[in-house]
């Protein structure tokens, strides 16, 4: 009983081992191939046409081997030795020809005179030879025209004289064995001819067609991953320009306006320092003024810091310049009264005005004097109307003097492409006057 186990077992394992032998052997074979295909980038038409050459030579080899095989008898045949003598010197010279053809030869008028001594002897295989052989070499040969011709016109008409040449070297081939021609069996054979060379030469022609299609698309593709890749760099390279362009704006913005604001409110706490026993009325005026600007100062840091953590304004235009006023007036003895439209800008025009307005204010408090302005923003079809006056002592003989903030104001209205007008007479207050276009969108 356990004998039996064993030899059973030891069948078992035997037909294992052979099972796993036979898959090595699958695997190496499928190994080998993989290798062998891998030598080959098909999306590189000059590797896919050594390849093709390469397996149309192959197959030609095979398919004469069979055929010297069909006609082994001749061979040995005393009678029909001129007939094998023949053929044996045809697959030599064809041999010969495509080999030359297809791997040596590179000049262009030289490769076509190989090309007509190959088809001569595909034709000579068709007279000396019967049977299905030589009408594969003979579509061989055709399927390598086919492949290297890449004129429509020229193909047809290879297309179109392969049929009668088939059928007059058949029918020669009759004749010259001495076989009485049957119309009837040469009528069938043409048509069968026909059809196998016009089904050949369709599926060689849509063939290639798809190849040559999957070329041009592989070809595309790789443009576009390479310009894919151009914009990408580009694009980094415009968002760091953009990025510091925007941080250097920033950092000029914050040193233009809360800088200048912040000396300002040293300055007036100074001068107010200087004069509180004196003329406590005036000093009281000018730490209004400065704690106006240190306020202004403070919207303008808290401006900044939201832009650059990427925070967007978050109150309508409208909203903002009121906070703005009330800001201004409580506490304070200054009177505000103001005509603002409700209307929706870009962030840029945004900031502008609200800056605007608060530079405005806090220079006819400390330069003016003044206790009372009259601020309106509308708009006007496509214009926006900034106006802002006040009541203080306005300027001198000398008319108005442009300093630091008026001139940085009147930039940022040119690059806005608005207009801006600045009118003040002696004792008749001051006031600012910009037109802008009406902008929605950065």
């Amino acid at each position: 009983m356990k004998q039996a186990r064993a030899e059973k077992g030891a069948n078992v394992s035997k037909k294992n081992r052979n099972r796993r032998e036979e898959r090595g052997e699958d695997g190496a074979i499928r190994a080998y191939f993989e290798r062998l295909l891998a030598k080959y980038d098909f999306r590189n038409e000059q590797q896919f046409s050594l390849f093709f050459r390469w397996l149309i030579f192959i197959l030609l080899i095979v398919v004469q081997s069979l055929l010297l095989l069909q006609h082994f008898e001749i061979f040995f045949s005393i009678k029909a030795w001129w007939q094998a003598f023949p053929l044996q010197i045809n697959v030599a010279t064809f041999t010969l020809f495509e080999f030359a053809k297809l791997f040596v030869v590179k000049n262009k008028r030289v490769s076509t005179l190989f090309y007509v001594l190959s088809a001569l002897s595909a034709c000579g295989f068709l007279f000396l030879a019967s049977g299905r052989y030589a009408l594969i070499i003979y579509v061989l040969v055709l399927t390598e025209v086919y492949m290297t011709s890449k004129r429509g016109k020229s193909l047809l008409w290879i297309y179109v004289l392969c049929v009668p040449l088939y059928a007059l070297i058949y029918t020669a081939r009759i004749t010259y064995n001495g076989v009485r021609i049957d119309l009837w069996q040469l009528l069938q054979d043409s048509i069968g001819a026909f059809v196998l060379l016009t089904a050949h030469f369709v599926i060689v022609q849509v063939a290639f067609a798809f190849y040559r299609q999957f070329l041009r698309l592989d070809k595309t593709l790789k443009e576009l991953n390479e310009s894919k890749k151009e914009l990408e760099k580009a694009y980094e390279a415009a968002r760091e320009v953009s990025a510091l362009e925007e941080r250097q704006r920033i950092a000029k913005e914050i040193h233009d306006t809360a800088g200048h604001s912040l000396t300002t409110v040293i300055m007036q706490t100074e001068s107010a320092k200087l004069i509180v026993e004196e003329n406590p009325e005036e000093a009281k005026n000018k730490i209004i003024a400065a704690n106006l600007q240190a306020r202004h100062a403070l919207e303008e840091l808290r401006d900044s810091v939201h832009l650059l953590s990427g925070r967007t304004v978050q109150n309508s235009l409208k909203d903002e310049l009121l906070s703005i006023v009330h800001e201004s007036t409580d506490g304070t003895d200054i009177k505000i009264r103001s005509d603002v439209d409700d209307m929706s800008v870009n962030q840029a025009l945004h900031r502008f005005l609200c800056n605007t307005l608060k530079e405005g204010i806090s220079n006819g408090l400390r330069h003016g004097g003044a206790t009372a302005f009259w601020f309106e923003c509308k708009r006007e079809e496509d214009k926006i109307t900034f106006v802002l006056s006040d009541n203080g002592k306005g300027a001198g003989d000398n008319g108005v003097h442009k300093g630091f903030g008026l001139t940085t104001m009147e930039e940022r209205v040119r690059a806005l492409g608005g207009e801006v007008a600045f009118s003040s007479e002696e004792d008749e207050g001051f006031e600012i006057r910009i037109q802008l276009p009406m902008a929605t969108e950065e």
